[in-house]
């Protein structure tokens, strides 16, 4: 982990308080001036990081930058499940999970982007994936899930997102079909399933969960067949809680679902 990735990891893990650099530096293992260095470069990054003199640094309340770093300070301590990987734009979370599900990567790998250029739904759908949204996929293996029904764990995954919104910001979304969520009606939500299966046995060998939500979307920019059946969890601009925190709920209630 880089400097700026320790600073960020302190700032995100202490968002109503001020840390000092001295206290930076000496969590870091650093001298002040690479504290300062640090800041320069997640400044340049785009993070708003106030400086107040005697008091330290400390994250501006209108950053929601998704990161590894930012995702990790909202769990909790012990939990050590997730293996995250954060990507501005990618042409899909999925595809890129499934190339490392099929190279061995571990149950709970997460990739998250904060675009996509070509976003799938089923049948191959387009999912139009502009900045403001929620794009995730998550690496499953069939041995360590409850079930490896496609509907039980697509309803699952849905229950997770459900859960995570509204013990975040109170807002009631539900199932609608077999894998969109809704609020008020309107589309916030899609859930993708794919799964890979050895060649000889047929032995079902990983599952990718894609979750993409509609954050605080511009809806108005949205295609012309889309816009009127989609909605956003916020307003753009205005959202109550960070993309990071309700990232990590999500990890976090999918992972902690207990073995079969």
């Amino acid at each position: 982990m880089s400097t700026s990735e320790r600073v960020l990891f302190i700032l995100e893990s202490n968002k109503d308080n001020y840390t000092s650099g001295e206290e930076m530096a000496k969590q870091c293992s650093v001298s002040r001036n690479a504290v300062w260095k640090a800041i320069k470069d997640l400044r340049e990054k785009g993070y708003n990081i106030e400086a107040v003199s005697n008091k330290g640094y400390r994250l501006a309340d209108n950053n929601d930058i998704i990161s590894v770093e930012g995702i990790k300070a909202e769990l909790p301590d012990d939990f050590n499940k997730a293996d995250i990987f954060v990507y501005n734009s990618l042409k899909s979370t999925s595809d890129k999970a499934k190339e490392l599900a099929m190279a061995g990567a571990p149950h709970g790998t997460v990739i998250v982007a904060a675009t996509q250029t070509g976003g799938r739904g089923r049948k191959d759908h387009s999912f139009f994936s502009p900045e403001g949204g929620l794009y995730m996929s998550i690496v499953l293996r069939p041995e360590l899930l409850f079930s490896t029904d496609s509907k039980e764990v697509t309803s699952f995954t849905g229950r997770a997102v459900i859960d995570a919104i509204r013990e975040l910001s109170g807002i009631e979304a539900y199932i609608g079909g077999i894998n969109d969520l809704y609020v008020e009606g309107k589309k916030i939500c899609g859930i993708l399933l794919e799964s890979g299966s050895e060649f000889d046995s047929n032995t079902l060998q990983w599952i990718v969960a894609g979750i993409g939500i509609n954050f605080d979307s511009d809806i108005s920019g949205f295609p012309e067949d889309v816009k009127e059946r989609a909605s956003s969890l916020f307003e753009a601009g205005k959202a109550t809680i960070t993309k990071n925190a309700l990232i990590a709920r999500i990890i976090e209630k999918i992972l902690d679902c207990q073995p079969r």
